[in-house]
């Protein structure tokens, strides 16, 4: 019995040096759910605690780029967004508010084919308003009026204070000619936003339809004084003023259109058709200037941003192309092309662009920053560690990219770089929840353990339920033999998750070794209430029981963990030994003197010997006397 427990006692201090890693189900799929709940969260200290949890319970998973993701969108840096969630896209293809998230980037930037798959995507899971929306303006840039009116009126349903949609509404039901619903759905877009000034432009646009003009200029200057930039407003009033006769007040609001004046009315009205500030008389009048100087690189500049601008992707790409021909001086031109040869999926020739647009302006810190996502993405490390650097020239303060540089060199195990790396994004962002933890486990592989155990405290200062920060600093302390800080740590994992069998067991476990039983008794047992099947904490009481002689109990609860877990060995083990405790080992009985009992295998007595018989009996008979030594 005393091995026994020496033995129990060494297996205990085995499991608690192991950092307590142990972990239940698939913490994966638990974070995934978590994930798809973080757009629900509407206080940012929850919703950053949550994404922190996310990250421990799966950090190579699809729902910890999904928080990557959502990082860098707060941050302003979509790229690094999209990039995030194809990632997680990539890992986890039915993940439906990653796909949703997507779309909504993807239509930003313009890119209205790829942002509708994704959107359909994420509304065949999530109806999200926002989602609603942005699918109901791409359908209706395409035409598709029917669809485009579904998707905007669901998200009126949960969007009844944003004008925009209803302006969207109301410019379908005037185009396919349903003026009365129209106006319906712009003075709706007004009552959600008095200052909504496409709402009153539309309305406008109806009155002059209908040759109402003074009810026309009337909502032309409400329009006026809540979006006094619009072009649009000022060509419409400038072509009623034209109409009027009031030639200064039609050459006062041409300039502010920045159009030269008008001739017709029709021609005032149709500024309507200007698309992002740009007209097609514009581009005609590039087109007329390459004409007669085919060699204008300049020109050819102009027209691509137009066309872009127009959301015109391959007449822009045409555009751009040439004036690369011709050795464009302007590198926002090779830029603005690498990133349409990205939008479809052709990296080489947007890395061979991108690179074209350093090489004329070396200071183009968005094509670095470009040139260096793409190098990464392909494991070409040194070019990806020069890009970023470039950047970084011109954009220091850009924690995120000094981020990305720690994570490459940590990778690629340059420390003494990656910890610089760390360092810098800390002198940016000095609580940065993800640099903190990582730069913590670097100086912990290094074995600088105060310097990690201040960067854990500080992820723990801001997220307490980051399991991943909580679980490295027990393990450090464990190695440096601090039971009252791990206790402290475990006590207030079980507080901030009561719930959780699995904080429980682990403090059980401390107390265990620690010989305070019945204190850990108790934490197995809470564990075990909360899931009648927790195999680890069945095992950890079963062999306490041992540990204090309670041999029935640990049969029991062994018994119980076995069941729970056939595939946990220890349990086997401790009970095998139960059962020998149980049921010894048969011996041999002999008579001894006087005819009495006595236990053992055959015993010889100092100057006495055991006589051996044939057929393998033993005589118990005294020996016959010998001579004395002659």
């Amino acid at each position: 019995m005393p091995t026994l427990r020496i033995y129990l006692l060494l297996l205990s201090a085995t499991l608690l040096l192991t950092g307590f890693s142990w972990n239940l189900g698939d913490p994966c799929k638990d974070a995934l759910e978590l994930a798809s709940s973080l757009d629900t969260l509407h206080d940012d200290l929850k919703m950053r605690e949550t994404e922190a949890k996310i990250v421990g319970q799966c950090p190579d998973g699809a729902a910890a780029h999904f928080v990557n993701a959502r990082q860098f969108e707060r941050v302003g840096n979509s790229d690094g967004a999209i990039s995030e969630y194809r990632h997680a896209l990539r890992l986890q293809p039915s993940f439906a508010r990653a796909s949703g998230n997507l779309g909504l980037l993807y239509a930003g930037k313009g890119m209205n084919d790829e942002a509708a798959v994704e959107l359909e995507r994420g509304l065949s899971a999530i109806p999200d308003a926002a989602y609603h929306k942005a699918l109901g303006r791409i359908l209706a840039e395409q035409k598709v009026y029917a669809l485009a009116a579904y998707h905007y009126t669901e998200a009126a349903r949960d969007l009844p204070r944003d004008a925009a949609v209803f302006s969207g509404l109301a410019e379908i039901y005037r185009t396919t000619g349903r003026q009365d619903k129209a106006l319906e759905e712009y003075r709706r877009a007004i009552s959600a936003d008095p200052n909504a000034g496409q709402a009153y432009l539309g309305i406008a646009a109806i009155h002059l339809q209908r040759n109402e003009t003074d009810k026309a200029l009337e909502q032309l200057k409400r329009a006026e004084v809540t979006t006094p930039e619009n072009r649009d407003v000022h060509l419409m009033l400038a072509g009623i003023y034209e109409k009027k006769g009031d030639a200064k007040q039609a050459d006062y609001h041409y300039l502010l259109g920045g159009k030269a004046r008008k001739t017709t009315e029709a021609q005032s009205v149709g500024a309507e058709t200007a698309k992002a500030g740009m007209s097609g008389s514009e581009i005609d009048t590039l087109k007329a200037a390459i004409a007669a100087r085919p060699d204008d690189a300049a020109a050819y500049g102009k027209l691509g941003h137009l066309y872009r601008a127009a959301g015109k992707e391959s007449e822009a790409i045409s555009a751009y192309r040439e004036a690369a021909h011709l050795n464009s001086s302007d590198s926002d031109v090779y830029l603005q092309l690498g990133i349409l040869y990205e939008k479809r999926s052709q990296i080489d020739e947007a890395v061979v662009t991108y690179k074209r647009a350093v090489k004329v302006n070396p200071a183009n810190a968005e094509a670095h920053l470009r040139l260096g996502d793409l190098r990464a993405a392909r494991n070409l490390i040194p070019e990806a560690v020069e890009a970023y650097s470039e950047f970084l020239k011109q954009r220091p303060e850009s924690p995120d990219i000094h981020l990305k540089l720690a994570r490459i060199f940590a990778r690629s195990k340059e420390t003494g770089l990656a910890l610089s790396s760390y360092q810098s994004v800390l002198k940016f962002s000095p609580k940065d929840v993800d640099a903190n933890r990582e730069i913590a486990a670097l100086y912990a592989a290094k074995g600088d353990n105060d310097k990690a155990i201040q960067h854990y405290r500080t992820v723990l200062a801001q997220h307490k339920d980051d399991a991943e920060a909580r679980t490295a600093l027990v393990s450090i302390y464990v190695k440096s033999k601090q039971y009252d800080e791990i206790t402290v740590l475990l006590k207030e994992a079980v507080e901030l998750a009561p719930d959780d069998p699995l904080n429980h067991y682990k403090l059980g476990l401390l107390y265990d070794f620690k010989k305070e039983y019945e204190t850990a008794a108790a934490s197995y047992q809470k564990a075990i209430a909360l899931k009648p099947d927790h195999a680890r904490s069945l095992n950890a009481l079963g062999r306490l029981y041992m540990k204090t002689g309670k041999l029935a109990e640990a049969k029991e609860t062994l018994e119980a963990a076995k069941k729970a877990d056939p595939s946990m060995e220890e349990a086997s083990v401790l009970l095998n030994n139960i059962r020998d405790e149980f049921n010894p080992e048969p011996r041999k009985i002999t008579k001894g003197k006087k005819g009495k009992l006595k236990k053992g295998k055959k015993s010889l007595k100092k100057g006495k010997k055991t006589k051996i018989k044939k057929g393998g009996k033993s005589s118990n008979k005294p020996a016959a006397k010998r001579p004395a030594a002659q």
